[in-house]
């Protein structure tokens, strides 16, 4: 039981989740809707010596059952990270949540903020908030949408200004949030730092 819980590792799916900063990470997809040309996958497996390639998705059932094992209290936060973007499994993200929240968790969310362009359909910002999410943070990665789509290449239209409008939307909504940035040259660390204050974001340079 102890290793299993030092590597997270579900058999045929691969690491559901690692641990660092006395937080516990959940890699729950490798999918993404960027390619950001400065993506950890692009030159390894993993971090913190965990391989974080899913051989499949883990289900539902497959992430509460690993979670169930765990002695959650020894852990910060809960927090939707990994190899992809977490919330192309929207669904999976608001029952985890709901489950951890349950169990007296803090969770975050660390996300590109394309959420309501890939759940058009849906308020997003409000489902999270009922869900007991407790804190975002989204990359911003740029100070202009230029900057943005060839650093990050969307996969979608509009995804710089879907992105600071879900930031806006989380602040207006009581979600903590923060904004952060890759420490490019060519990214002005100023001009971003600004805009994520201006909207009532905390800003981080990771």
């Amino acid at each position: 039981m102890i290793e299993e819980e030092v590597n997270g590792d579900i058999a045929g799916v691969g690491t559901l989740y690692y641990e660092g900063h006395d937080n516990l990470y959940l890699n729950i997809t490798n999918r993404c809707s960027a390619n950001c040309i400065f993506c950890i996958r692009d030159i390894s497996d993993g971090i913190y010596g965990y391989d974080l390639r899913l051989k499949k998705e883990p289900s539902i059932d497959e992430i509460l059952d690993k979670l169930g094992s765990l002695d959650l209290n020894k852990y910060r936060e809960v927090v939707f990270t990994g190899f992809g973007e977490p919330t192309i499994r929207f669904d999976v993200v608001l029952e985890v949540t709901n489950w951890l929240k349950e169990r007296g968790m803090k969770v975050r969310l660390d996300t590109n903020g394309h959420a309501q362009l890939l759940h058009p359909e849906r308020n997003v910002i409000s489902e999270l908030k009922e869900a007991g999410l407790d804190e975002v943070s989204v990359s911003l990665n740029a100070e202009s949408k230029e900057i943005y789509d060839k650093l990050c290449q969307p996969a979608l239209k509009n995804a710089y200004e879907a992105m600071l409008e879900f930031t806006k939307e989380a602040v207006k909504a009581g979600i903590e949030s923060r904004m952060t940035v890759v420490g490019f040259n060519d990214v002005d660390i100023l001009k971003c730092e600004k805009i994520a204050h201006d909207m009532g974001a905390a800003f981080h340079v990771r």
